[in-house]
């Protein structure tokens, strides 16, 4: 369910930064700073089980910024 949510997240972002892509960064930069607070909190977990816990959260920030960057940049290389 939440790989779902993550990848709804993604391609939402993706289409926004396509079509209007200054207001994109407002809501990529929400996501990532919701998704840095849950990889802090799991982060805290005693020994290897806090790199496990914190390695999802991770791993969806860095989809959601390629995700918001790639849309940037496909609208950059439209030729009008």
């Amino acid at each position: 369910m939440v790989v779902v949510g993550i990848v709804a997240v993604c391609v939402v972002l993706l289409v926004l930064a396509f079509l209007v892509p200054r207001l994109s960064r407002h809501p990529e930069r929400g996501t990532q700073r919701t998704l840095g607070a849950g990889s802090r909190m799991a982060g805290k977990a005693p020994g290897p089980m806090g790199r496990w816990l914190r390695k999802p959260f991770s791993t969806s920030s860095k989809a959601v910024g390629r995700s918001g960057s790639g849309g940037r940049k496909a609208r950059g290389r439209m030729p009008f």
